[in-house]
């Protein structure tokens, strides 16, 4: 009984106990849920800052590809020091904005070369009533193709050698977007984004570019010289110098700054002039892309700077040429012709061209398959029913083929030891599988500088950088993805060179002449 009373009297105590028990552990579970809730906030503002931060990445991304693809700044990497050889240049900027170039992976599938030209188009062209009926018969500057050269129709035809002169100024063509309004235009289509163009472009090469792309059209006239097609050359705004003076007197081409204008299906010409300065050889003349509204339906066309010096005794006499044999040829590559400035010997059979021309010659040749100088009758490779060669029965000659002559070999009238590449009609439809490796045949060393932008990898880096220069050009090849595609087969053809370097020990060496 007592028992049973103390076990009364002592159940409140523990009732007591059990409950602050239970409160302290109360309190324990709320510290812990508060722990939970400051660390559940913590992480949820992290990731909201992280998809915010995100967010905003990918629309500078967006932003930044709305402005372009293309970058013309050279970044941070340390320029060749080729380059820095001729580019410390300082020109004016055309462009005020910044434009992107980034450099995409190499596609897996085979570049449909044939279609990166344009379908033709058509534009209305009306003259005034001024202009003779016989010329509004005949458009102006109307050029054909026949047999693979360019046959020009004008109303007015002149004597042999007697250039036919038609005055701009009495046309009366309307302007249409890029046709023929780069003369009344503040835009230039040489696009130049920097304080500097790219090093491997002198300031003569920038404003040659910028004249033919540019400037106002006076006078356009057919002239002949020679044995060979009439050219068509139009007569700028801007006077020439007066050592150009002097030329003119004898060539009575062109009365000041000029260019010559080819057919659209040359554009190889323009691609060639940047190759060339890309390489570092210097040899071609500056070549933009241009439109002419009474031209060809306003389709771009290949423009030439005009040389007087390379037609020293006039038109009549035709260009500076270098007559050889293809055996004379390989006979002068033994003897190594001008090398250290030796004069060769009088029976050597010697040129008057350099040794390490032909060196460049044949590099600059084999990567664009240009066979109209070294291989005119096509024997290195298996010609197409449609080439050149075959239509005029030149490939029957490649049976004897020590007399074949050499075509196209220019020299200016006061520099025979240096080489012009001149009418460079490339081919980037040709398989690697039929490539032309007589173009190499003979060469023994070929240039260091040009090799070294092969092996660097940055051959496409720099082509992208120099083509986008030409806006008409770019334009016409179909942007980024026409222009990929034909670097695309100029960094297959170097890669099959320097396989061919290794394997037949061609010497790289430096060629500063």
């Amino acid at each position: 009984m007592g028992k049973s009373r103390s076990h009364w009297l002592c159940f409140p105590f523990f009732k007591l106990t059990g409950s602050f028990r239970r409160l302290r552990l109360s309190r324990r579970s709320l510290i812990i849920a508060s722990v939970c809730v400051v660390y559940l906030f913590f992480v949820v503002s992290q990731v909201g800052y992280t998809q915010q931060h995100r967010d905003r990445r990918t629309d500078q991304d967006k932003y930044r590809h709305a402005r372009g693809l293309y970058n013309l700044d050279f970044g941070d990497a340390p320029p060749d020091p080729a380059d820095l050889q001729t580019g410390a240049n300082s020109v004016v900027p055309t462009r005020s904005n910044v434009v992107y170039i980034t450099l995409k992976s190499k596609r897996q599938k085979p570049a449909n070369i044939r279609g990166t030209i344009r379908p033709k188009l058509r534009r209305k062209v009306r003259k005034s009533k001024s202009a003779s009926s016989d010329f509004t018969q005949n458009k102006l500057g109307t050029l054909q193709r026949d047999a693979g050269q360019i046959k020009r129709n004008f109303a007015r035809k002149t004597s042999r050698g007697e250039p036919g002169d038609v005055d701009y100024k009495s046309l009366d063509i309307i302007p249409q977007s890029h046709t023929d309004a780069h003369a009344d235009s503040h835009i230039s289509s040489i696009r130049i984004y920097s304080q500097r163009a790219p090093p491997w472009l002198s300031p003569q090469d920038v404003k040659a570019m910028r004249f033919l792309a540019d400037a106002k059209v006076l006078r356009m006239k057919e002239v002949s010289h020679g044995d060979s097609p009439s050219l068509l050359i139009f007569e700028g705004e801007s006077g020439g110098s007066a050592t150009n003076q002097k030329h003119i007197k004898l060539s009575n081409a062109c009365g000041g700054q000029c260019g010559v204008i080819s057919s659209p299906v040359d554009t190889t010409e323009v691609f060639a002039f940047h190759l060339d300065r890309v390489l570092g050889l210097n040899r071609t003349l500056p070549a933009v892309s241009r439109k002419f509204g009474f031209l060809h339906d306003g389709q771009p066309c290949p423009v030439v700077s005009w040389d007087a010096s390379l037609y020293p005794e006039g038109l009549a006499a035709g260009l500076s040429t270098v007559r050889l044999t293809w055996g004379e040829y390989q006979s002068s590559l033994k003897q190594r012709c001008w090398l250290k400035n030796s004069s060769p010997k009088p029976d050597s059979g010697c040129s008057s061209v350099h040794h390490y021309e032909w060196s460049k010659l044949a590099l600059f040749d084999f990567l664009l398959q240009i066979n109209n100088r070294l291989d005119q009758s096509c024997c290195g490779f298996r010609p197409r029913r449609v080439d050149v060669c075959v239509e005029l029965g030149h490939h029957a000659d490649c049976r004897d083929q020590n007399h074949i002559q050499l075509t196209n070999i220019i020299h200016r009238g006061h520099d025979p030891r240096h080489l012009v590449f001149t009418n460079n009609k490339g081919f980037f439809d040709r398989n690697e599988d039929n490539l032309d490796f007589r173009l190499l045949e003979g060469i023994k060393e070929l240039p260091e500088q040009a090799v070294s932008v092969l092996k660097s990898r940055r051959l496409r880096e720099k082509l992208l950088q120099s083509l986008f220069l030409d806006q008409t050009y770019w334009e016409s090849q179909g942007g980024r993805q026409g222009i990929d595609k034909l670097i695309d087969v100029i960094e297959r053809r170097a890669s099959v060179l320097l396989t061919y370097i290794n394997a037949h020990g061609i010497k790289v060496i430096t060629m500063n002449v």
